[in-house]
């Protein structure tokens, strides 16, 4: 069910076509928590991390579908919460899905996230975004929007230099 709930939120919000694809980790293990939730009332610091850079400003519970629709182009490592999963065998299958979804640019999010899927995408010629972002949690907020924000406004000739 909560596979299901995760995958009909996000679809709601998926554009026809993604020009910056943002690649986190894994969904929340909590049922009620997923970034593409327009409900979630605590411990959604990716989202409201991610709309302040975007936005330029910071998100209200109540602005939360706007928000969405101007972002929307979010997907994870692991498709469902970690739960022991170990990330680099999901890999393969998130560079598979990325190919597919086509993007303009990937912006991968949380530092272990690039250390995996970085030279897995370059490797077949996808333009991603060389920066190790931390995930805006645990002290690692303003690094988070600082990092983030130059890899958002980053020359895409520079990404896609060697492609």
């Amino acid at each position: 069910m909560s596979e299901e709930r995760r995958a009909a939120a996000a679809l709601k919000y998926r554009p026809e076509q993604v020009k910056c694809l943002l690649v986190a980790e894994a969904p929340p293990t909590a049922p009620d928590r997923y970034f593409y939730f327009e409900d979630v009332r605590e411990q959604d610091s990716l989202f409201r991390y991610v709309a302040q850079v975007v936005l330029g400003a910071k998100p209200t519970r109540e602005n939360k579908p706007a928000a969405l629709r101007a972002i929307r182009d979010l997907i994870d490592l692991s498709e469902g919460p970690k739960n022991g999963v170990k990330l680099r065998s999901l890999v393969p299958g998130l560079v598979q899905r990325v190919a597919e979804i086509g993007p303009v640019r990937i912006i991968l999010i949380k530092t272990n996230v690039f250390d995996l899927a970085y030279p897995a995408l370059r490797a077949v010629h996808l333009p991603v975004v060389d920066a190790r972002i931390p995930f805006p949690g645990q002290g690692w907020q303003s690094r988070f929007v600082e990092a983030f924000s130059d890899a958002l406004h980053a020359e895409l000739t520079q990404v896609c230099s060697d492609v």
